[in-house]
């Protein structure tokens, strides 16, 4: 059979499954071999391009043709209008020429698109159901690599000199975190995939997951290698069910081909891996959570020390890292610590996916170089402000600082955010017009912490319940005249004696939004608004025992 000429690309994902993509892809197929084509024209099943705000995206190549917002009513008339009369449709083409970026970057982006993905590589370019797809993009290359040519130390050696850090949102070199657990001597070892993702606004490791499940796999397997370990857990949110459907395939293949299982690669080196499915627990996202649910517990942090490199599931040495981090893994053995560090800044090689949101032209999910700017993400990947002027955005989910226009031209890298005052966060990058009141803003982050808290700390459990009152109040207009003073002071209890990060964090939106917006929130403080009289101050709710 001849090779065809045509490829039809069809992004199947969550969101685009409820758009109708898999009606849209089989429409395709039926008019094309109606029309007697089916030789020429392959249509292909693959993950998100990018872009989630435009429907159904049919992607045509080598033609290099987007197609946005496509229906089965659209069908017809496009395979008649490119296929066969060999034009394209301008009226369905994905719009956005990026913009020319305002002169304040001092970064062009336009450049750093060129130098291409590495975590996303793969992704809308195969089929991720496909192992033999994967193959030919020189998938498991790393893992034979690493099994037959490298020994355990080397490999770690190869991530420290990286300079690979986590993508969770903490930023910890990964390959120190690898070497703790791999000098622990241990019959048992496991290596854990953290997939629960339940920061509001962060979608990136699911797109990861369903559009690249072998790279994901791949770099399990070589963390096990490296650490010693010999059984995986990929722990994933039970929302997540296209990606749950899609690893369990790529995990299913990658047995029947002989990557996971005994003797890998011919080599004295087993390991397979499993999926444990999550119930939704915002607090399962901490590592030590994460394991007491695995473990069939209620997801409640541990005391840490112990970490769970020395003591983590069922007792024994564990290593826990994000999608995102191990689908850094494989590319960097395959090329070389002194390739990745060809991408990004000094103290944050590589690059950084992240998922764009809010008012702006194109939302959806980038990867880029580390370094960007919020001006570049702004203007240029996401094609500029939808409506209103520039407000403020929020860095890293729920979780995460907001930032005002003052940070607009610091570089987006651990360290020169923590130079700033902030924290890179997990990956979501919401930017938000001149409509919204910070103070609404506020009170719907401190709303969300109240309901995910699990309660177990004084300091959350009332702490929390305490700042989100005063938000409300703020919000209200009638706020006391020392509700932000209040409001400062028990953050920074939070931030110091909550006993795991989700107590920890509500304290980076609300410092971050003192810092660039105290005068907006000021205007929610009623100065003929009584405080009634407590037995009790505030501190002493948050730091002794529930009265």
């Amino acid at each position: 059979m001849a090779k065809p000429r045509t490829y039809v690309l069809v992004p199947i994902d969550t969101n685009t499954v409820t758009a109708g993509a898999r009606e849209v892809k089989n429409a395709i197929s039926a008019e094309i071999g109606k029309r007697g084509l089916s030789d020429e024209i392959t249509v292909v099943e693959t993950a998100a391009f990018g872009p989630t705000d435009a429907g159904v995206l049919v992607a045509v190549q080598p033609d290099n043709v987007v197609y946005a917002n496509i229906t089965v009513a659209n069908v017809a008339e496009i395979v008649e209008e490119h296929f066969v009369k060999g034009r394209q449709c301008k009226k369905f083409i994905l719009a956005g020429e990026k913009p020319v970026l305002p002169k304040a970057g001092e970064t062009d982006s336009r450049k750093l698109q060129e130098l291409g993905r590495i975590v996303l590589d793969n992704c809308g370019v195969i089929d991720p159901e496909n192992i033999k797809e994967y193959i030919a993009r020189d998938g498991y290359f790393a893992l034979g690599k690493t099994v037959t040519e490298l020994k355990p130390e080397e490999v770690i050696k190869v991530m420290k000199d990286s300079g690979l850090r986590g993508r969770g949102g903490a930023g910890f070199p990964t390959g120190l975190k690898w070497s703790f657990c791999a000098p622990v001597k241990s019959k048992e070892k496991y290596v854990i995939c953290n997939a629960d993702e339940g920061e509001p606004g962060t979608f990136k490791d699911r797109l990861i997951m369903e559009g690249d499940p072998h790279k994901v796999i791949e770099g399990m397997t070589i963390c096990g290698y490296a650490i010693g370990g010999n059984k995986g857990f990929i722990y994933i949110r039970g929302e997540y069910k296209l990606s749950i459907q899609r690893l369990q395939k790529a995990i299913s293949d990658a047995r029947e081909y002989g990557f996971l299982g005994k003797k890998i690669f011919g080599s004295t080196f087993s390991f397979d891996i499993e999926i444990k499915i999550g119930a939704g627990a915002y607090v399962c996202g901490e590592e030590t959570a994460l394991i007491e649910s695995m473990e069939g517990k209620r997801g409640l942090p541990r005391l840490k020390p112990p970490f769970p490199a020395q003591c983590g599931f069922r007792g024994k040495p564990t290593n826990v890292n994000n999608v995102e981090t191990l689908a850094n893994v494989p590319p960097i053995i395959r090329n070389g610590a002194d390739w990745f560090k060809k991408f990004g800044t000094a103290g944050t090689p590589g690059t950084k996916v992240y998922t764009v949101l809010g008012h702006i032209n194109r939302p959806g999910l980038i990867e880029v170089p580390t370094g960007v700017t919020l001006r570049e993400v702004i203007y240029g990947y996401g094609g500029g402000m939808k409506s209103g002027k520039f407000h403020f955005a929020q860095l890293g989910g729920t979780a995460g600082d907001i930032l005002g226009e003052e940070m607009l031209d610091v570089p987006l890298d651990y360290d020169a955010m923590q130079k700033n005052g902030h924290v890179l966060g997990s990956g979501a990058i919401l930017i938000v017009n001149d409509s919204v009141d910070i103070k609404d803003f506020l009170y719907s982050c401190m709303k969300f912490f109240v309901h995910e808290s699990c309660g177990n700390c004084n300091p959350c459990r009332n702490g929390l319940k305490i700042i989100k009152d005063i938000t409300q109040r703020l919000k209200e207009k009638k706020g006391y005249e020392d509700d932000i003073d209040g409001m400062e002071e028990i953050s920074m209890i939070l931030k110091s004696s909550a006993f795991c990060p989700l107590g920890q964090s509500p304290a980076e939106p609300i410092m971050s939004a003192l810092r660039y917006f105290k005068e907006e929130i000021k205007q929610g403080i009623d100065s003929k608004a009584v405080k009634p009289t407590i037995r009790h101050t505030q501190r002493d709710l948050i730091t002794l025992a529930p009265v």
